[in-house]
């Protein structure tokens, strides 16, 4: 597990890692927000040159990890504009063959929401690969204000997922040790869920209630003071700047 979490850890940290978190996740969450509404090609292609730069060249990842984590986007990406191109609706046709039917308006629908997956998936990365997601929630919690309870909350059902996966591979190990047989059809089904999902189940509300008195006991609601201080910087106007310049640079060509 532990190993799985490393491949994401950055080999250099540059700039937009020292961005204040809050800042950068109210940024580029607004940024995706715009384009959901937004219905412009052009726009979309100028935009994915102007985050692949950032992307590629200030996440601090080695260029064969980043081509590695492009792939799902591509895929979906591709699977969106295909299945819209095929079947998408149209009245000036360009090819059918059966219910499968090619116009230019599904051309123009597959060409815009193929762009807008692949630049929401750019935005994402750039948030994911740049941001602690501790630093985060303390930003949240000192910058925008976010009530602690909440965000402490957060990161204990975050850290049990670990616990959740190690008790599976447990249980899993002691029915192999008592060889245990399950049946096959939709019958196993049933029988998974007992002997998975309700001991899991059981242990994780267990955790939780005890989580849940520890912060009550400490006083989670009262106002307190960070072990992690989240401050705003230069960074986060290098930032901001970037961001202006690019849209800018996108409506000035339109």
């Amino acid at each position: 597990m532990d190993n799985v979490w490393n491949w994401f850890v950055p080999t250099k940290s540059t700039w937009l890692h020292n961005v204040n978190p809050a800042l950068k996740f109210v940024i580029l969450m607004t940024m995706m927000i715009f384009l959901f509404f937004s219905r412009n090609t052009e726009q979309y292609i100028l935009l994915f040159i102007s985050f692949s730069i950032l992307l590629w060249t200030m996440s601090g990842f080695p260029l064969r990890k980043l081509a590695l984590l492009h792939i799902p986007i591509v895929i979906s990406a591709i699977s969106s504009a295909v299945t819209l191109l095929l079947f998408g609706r149209g009245k000036d046709v360009v090819w059918q063959w059966g219910i499968m039917k090619i116009s230019n308006e599904s051309i123009a629908s597959a060409a815009l929401i193929g762009s807008k997956s692949i630049l929401l998936g750019i935005i994402s990365l750039i948030l994911l690969l740049t941001t602690s997601p501790t630093l985060l929630l303390y930003s949240l919690m000192q910058q925008l204000r976010l009530p602690a309870k909440y965000v402490y909350a957060f990161m204990a059902g975050i850290r049990l997922i670990p616990m959740i996966i190690e008790e599976f591979n447990i249980r899993t190990q002691a029915l192999n040790v008592r060889r245990v047989q399950l049946r096959k059809g939709f019958r196993s089904i049933y029988n998974r869920m007992k002997l998975y999902l309700i001991p899991l189940l059981a242990q994780s509300i267990r955790r939780a209630h005890r989580i849940a008195i520890s912060m009550e006991a400490k006083q989670f609601q009262a106002k307190r003071t960070y072990y992690y201080v989240t401050r705003y910087s230069v960074n986060d106007v290098i930032l901001l700047v970037y961001v202006s310049i690019s849209i800018i640079i996108t409506y000035s060509f339109n």
